[in-house]
């Protein structure tokens, strides 16, 4: 890799060891010359001197505590396929041919130097031959150190090894890149960095996943039935679900920017399994058939229907990047047709049916500023999903504030508390309201109210930040007022009501 290369925001930020947040905020600020969305390895010193280029402890701390979050499979750093790698070492391999090669015209062209010199020196005279001589001795020092093992760039060695574990994949029209490691999918890898491609089955069967490969070389990994035509192969079409990177691929997809491109859905999913948490709410798990996975956006909701004829809406508790699992939190209403057949009847591997997605709720993914989170008791669910997925895309600053009506509405505590442990730019805060949030009226508005000041009061930054409010109507409602009477435009501030 030469000093002058160029690398993406996502390469580089995994080089040096920081988020991809950290590395945009010092291109904003100047700190970082970029190009075209491309930083220069100087810049990259420059801004890290100290690097630990050789140490991913963190790296894995933060990958590790996404995997409990996320309820993926445990951390890896997987190997990609045996052809895969064969054809990355192959193109590290010619690289170092054609350096190789370079070396040895520069070894030709140095000796047609030296006899030319020889030649200019038999015919000079006394006062050129001395020049010459002095010349040849000046170039033959020259050589000799420039031929002396040097410093060796730990930066350079270790995009190496990058460039054999994981391939760079951008996409056009958005600009979106991610990296695609081990034996994932192009599909998979982008999910798995938050970046909504358009998809369905996730297997083969509905193309919905057809891109174009602009650059760089694919290598298909499953049989689909889908069938691509022989046109569009000649034209580069492939499906993201069925193909991996072998080298940095450019390649043309459509990406979700809003709900309206995300279609409605109906699955039959099927119960995986219920536990009870305290404060009389429980986490039901559900599974997608592999060939129907959900598409959603963090943060929406869908209508799930039990027991034939009960049905209610509830907010996805879990992120997009893992859509066949999918998470909610219901909270026990006696005397609820659709609670009382959960919490009672509801079996293992029952069908559920889920239609949707529904909701505006959604992250601003383009926003510059921190993420502000505020959860009044079951309003956590929601949240969570936009958590995750926030920090899927290596959001810069997130910061949670989870108020209950007591102690036990805050039911998952564990949860934020892991991420605050292990994560270095999320922070975590637990309020107890002391009053049913469901039922804010009177002096009750007042201690709450009271509560929200002590929150922005404790941070500067909050009102520079995007602010999302979820839970119970009432308390909701009263905080959006609140932080709209600071200043805060409508379009910072997001609201979802829960139950």
């Amino acid at each position: 890799m030469e000093i002058t290369a160029l690398l993406t925001v996502t390469r580089a930020a995994r080089l040096v060891g920081v988020t991809r947040a950290m590395l945009q905020k010092k291109i904003q600020s100047g700190e970082m010359t970029s190009f075209d969305g491309r930083v220069t390895v100087e810049s990259m010193l420059a801004c890290y001197p100290d690097a630990q280029l050789e140490d991913d402890t963190e790296l894995t701390r933060v990958a590790n505590i996404r995997e409990l979050a996320f309820g993926k499979r445990v951390f890896e750093r997987a190997l990609p396929d045996a052809e895969v790698l064969a054809a990355r070492l192959t193109e590290l391999s010619k690289a170092l041919a054609d350096n190789q090669g370079q070396v040895n015209q520069f070894n030709k062209l140095l000796n047609k130097l030296w006899s030319k010199l020889d030649e200019i020196e038999e015919q000079a005279d006394a006062d050129t031959r001395l020049t010459v001589e002095n010349l040849k001795v000046w170039i033959k020092n020259e050589v000799e150190s420039a031929m002396e093992p040097g410093f060796s760039n730990p930066l350079a060695i270790r995009d190496n090894v990058l460039r054999v574990m994981a391939a760079q994949v951008t996409v056009l029209p958005s600009k979106h890149d991610f990296l695609v490691e081990g034996q994932d999918t192009l599909l998979e890898a982008a999910m798995r960095s938050g970046i909504p491609l358009s998809y369905g089955c996730s297997s083969g069967n509905c193309g919905l996943c057809k891109a174009k490969i602009v650059s760089g070389q694919v290598k298909k990994t499953l049989n689909h039935d889908f069938v691509i035509s022989e046109m569009e192969k000649s034209q580069g079409y492939v499906l993201l679900c069925s193909n991996t990177a072998v080298s940095d691929v450019v390649l043309e997809a459509p990406v979700a920017g809003s709900v309206q491109d995300i279609p409605f859905q109906q699955i039959s999913a099927r119960v995986k399994k219920t536990d009870e948490f305290a404060g009389d709410m429980l986490l039901l798990h559900l599974q997608t058939p592999r060939t129907q996975r959900l598409r959603f956006l963090a943060g929406q909701s869908v209508t799930l229907r039990v027991g034939g004829a009960f049905s209610t809406e509830l907010p996805i508790a879990s992120c997009p990047c893992d859509d066949r699992n999918l998470l909610f939190h219901l909270r026990r209403q006696t005397g609820n047709l659709f609670s009382d057949y959960v919490f009672d009847h509801l079996k293992c591997n029952e069908a559920v049916k889920v239609e949707g997605p529904q909701g505006e709720f959604i992250l601003h993914e383009k926003s510059p500023r921190a993420l502000y989170f505020i959860a009044f008791d079951g309003g956590f669910a929601p949240i969570k999903s936009l958590i995750e997925h926030a920090l899927s895309l290596n959001a810069e600053s997130v910061h949670l504030h989870w108020m209950g009506s007591n102690r036990e509405a805050i039911y998952l505590p564990n949860v934020a508390r892991a991420w605050d442990d292990a994560l270095d730019n999320f922070h975590y805060v637990e309020h107890i309201a002391g009053f049913d949030l469901r039922v804010v009226s009177a002096n009750r508005e007042e201690k709450l109210v009271s509560r929200l000041k002590e929150i922005v009061g404790s941070d500067a930054g909050f009102i520079q930040g995007d602010v999302y409010l979820a839970g119970p109507e009432s308390a909701v409602l009263l905080a959006e007022q609140f932080f709209l009477a600071l200043g805060l435009p409508r379009t910072r501030v997001s609201v979802a009501v829960t139950i």
